[in-house]
């Protein structure tokens, strides 16, 4: 079982209140741009390594077949469930394969691809291994590319959400490659993915988050803080829409390693962030968002109300 952890201190100020030198909070969201039909990430300042402080590894079982009702019961107490080996080496060579397509253009017309931003000016002359390595995120494939749509509707994994929320039938509504490449992969601060979306505040929204190659603390994993997955917690602009950083300075954390093909499915409020990629190592994963399909979005004031008043028109 998992140690407990203190509780989240609530947010008492902004984070300029620590040094500039040691960190610069008060940028804006890092935007985007465009050249030709590519976007690219303006990038955000480094953070502060005190923001990441894992004291402890999430606790794991070894088959989607394992998870059984104390399984499912873990997940409402702590927000997450971490899986060994979710899928296949031949899966998830098949979706390194099907990113590869789509990074290289072999399908005419799609853009949803975000490179970072030390690869705007080569970005061109680059073959398909340097390109992987520059490429931030890439969305909005599921309908393009049959090789990742394969993955985000596996029957197992359906049957999984499924039953994590409440037997309702799942609709995904976001999906993802998230590719955090070698030494320039940014930091996606801490934050409740639910504070993106606008839902209900009591939908029950599953993250699920897929290992292509092994994500651990050197090359930027995710880290969680288990059970803090009950009540929304107000964001900030600040290096994006995040969770204020002087509310998780310090404070404990828990290391969700994976390796390829494992998986981690956690709550739509689950606190969780990644850190920079310093390591010579790619990070790349899939992302994919689900929530039942008899729901109605409700209007982004009830959004901000419950997140904070900054995160109009964010994107996950």
């Amino acid at each position: 079982m998992l140690a407990s952890l203190p509780a989240l201190p609530k947010p008492t100020g902004d984070s300029d209140t620590f040094p500039p030198t040691l960190f610069n909070t008060m940028s804006s969201t890092p935007v985007e741009t465009k050249v030709g039909n590519k976007r690219f990430d303006l990038g955000a300042e480094l953070h502060s390594p005190d923001l990441y402080h894992p004291t402890s590894e999430a606790s794991q079982v070894e088959t989607l077949a394992d998870i059984g009702p104390a399984e499912i019961e873990f997940y409402r107490e702590n927000g997450y469930l971490s899986i060994r080996q979710a899928f296949t080496p031949t899966e998830m060579q098949e979706a390194i394969d099907g990113i590869v397509s789509l990074l290289m253009g072999e399908h005419p017309g799609f853009e949803h691809v975000i490179f970072e931003a030390a690869a705007e000016k080569r970005i061109e002359e680059m073959g398909p291994e340097e390109r992987m390595n520059c490429v931030r995120k890439l969305g909005v494939f599921e309908k393009t590319e049959p090789r990742l749509r394969a993955i985000s509707q596996h029957p197992e994994l359906l049957k999984i959400v499924k039953t994590l929320i409440h037997d309702r039938t799942p609709e995904m509504f976001q999906d993802m490659a998230l590719l955090k490449p070698p030494l320039i992969g940014r930091e996606k601060p801490w934050h409740q993915d639910h504070a993106y979306f606008d839902y209900p505040l009591d939908t029950p929204v599953v993250g699920v988050w897929i290992a292509l190659d092994e994500a651990n603390v050197e090359n930027g994993c995710m880290q969680i803080m288990p059970g803090r997955h009950k009540e929304p917690i107000i964001h900030f602009q600040r290096r994006d829409w995040q969770l204020c950083d002087t509310s998780v300075l310090g404070t404990n954390s828990v290391a969700a390693p994976l390796s390829s093909g494992g998986m981690l499915i956690f709550d739509g409020k689950l606190p969780h962030g990644t850190p920079h990629n310093n390591s010579p190592k790619r990070r790349r994963a899939l992302q994919f968002h689900y929530a039942p399909d008899d729901i109605h979005k409700s209007p982004p004031e009830v959004r901000l109300e419950a997140f904070g008043s900054e995160g109009k028109n964010v994107s996950c």
